[in-house]
């Protein structure tokens, strides 16, 4: 018995199973998903020869510390946005031995919420060491903090196995 969902381990253990054929390494950045996408990847035997490193950056000051996103950006921008999550994503590659990092930061609720950014809004970036980036900026919607979570591992799963595929 797993602790994820039968369509997430799949999307996991394809990537585990392509990554290792392709002798790749990921790196993973993670806000308000705490660390379910290197959960799910880590699910999968055989994940250590292909997962190099987690981060787990909740607050601002890990992703400045850990990731070395900029104060300015944070301040500027916020922690839930398109720079921060380009930031984050730069920072796991970059700080890991790894050949693709995926980096999340958004809010999951029930509260944190506004007009600007409401509850459901997530970033999410991937990027290779050739210099390929993809961005996705997804509204949820209001659909439960749990829901939100696996929703992102969902998206951050199919952004990276992109990068096999294209």
């Amino acid at each position: 018995m797993s602790l994820f969902p039968d369509d997430i381990l799949s999307a996991a253990q394809t990537i585990i199973r392509d990554f290792a054929a392709a002798g790749l390494m990921i790196s993973t950045a993670e806000s308000c998903t705490g660390g379910l996408i290197a959960g799910a990847l880590t699910e999968i035997s055989g994940s250590s020869a292909v997962v190099d490193r987690g981060f787990v950056t909740y607050t601002n000051t890990a992703k400045i510390e850990l990731l070395g996103v900029k104060a300015e950006t944070l301040l500027r921008f916020g922690a839930v946005s398109e720079e921060t999550a380009r930031q984050m994503v730069h920072g796991a590659l970059f700080r890991s031995r790894a050949d693709i990092a995926v980096a999340v930061t958004g809010i999951a609720g029930p509260g944190g919420g506004s007009a600007e950014k409401p509850i459901g809004l997530v970033h999410l970036a991937a990027k290779s060491r050739a210099g390929t980036l993809i961005h996705r900026k997804m509204l949820y919607g209001d659909i439960g903090r749990s829901e939100v979570r696996l929703a992102t591992v969902r998206t951050a799963l199919e952004m990276v196995h992109l990068f096999l595929a294209g």
